[in-house]
């Protein structure tokens, strides 16, 4: 029997990552470093670029899972929106690699939308699982769908945010 891989987060893989999100029209990217989908903790690397769309949602999950998503910023800067179910701003927080908030944990529930900051901004996030798609994300009523000149205008807007 072999022992499972050790496995590496290296900037090489980073760099490829970000080339891979930059190419991408979502301009973001994940790599998963769970083998499988039902793991019981799902850990990735997420890289965004400014001008993604990430549509408000939150994470609600089975009973006996609990839906927090934990952020760690470990290159480049990003703003996490908090929002209400009407859509309303309620915070604004700016998580950085370098600043004195590097990482934060939203609990189960919380409505939310990140805005990429710097160019290759990199997210390790860590969620419990198992992940199913299909119900992973409750997208907040009311925002457009990605790819939209509506949705491209709400990251303006979002971005503006974090420009004072």
């Amino acid at each position: 029997m072999q022992p499972p891989s050790i496995k590496l987060l290296t900037q090489e893989l980073l760099d490829e990552i970000a080339a891979s999100s930059r190419r991408s029209p979502r301009q973001r990217q994940n790599y998963n470093f769970h083998d499988d989908l039902s793991e019981k903790v799902q850990r990735f690397v997420n890289v965004l670029q400014p001008g993604t769309y990430v549509r408000p949602h939150q994470h609600l999950r089975p009973p006996g899972v609990k839906g927090f998503e934990f952020f760690a910023v470990i290159q480049g800067e990003v703003g996490i929106v908090i929002l209400n179910e009407n859509g309303q701003i309620l915070r604004s927080l700016r998580v950085s690699a370098a600043g004195p908030t590097r990482a934060v944990e939203l609990p189960e529930g919380t409505i939310h939308t990140l805005v990429a900051l710097t160019q290759d901004t990199v997210i390790l996030e860590f969620k419990e699982g198992p992940y199913d798609g299909a119900a992973d994300k409750d997208f907040l009523a009311g925002f457009p769908a990605e790819g939209t000149a509506a949705a491209r205008e709400l990251v303006l807007i979002w971005e503006a945010e974090f420009n004072t």
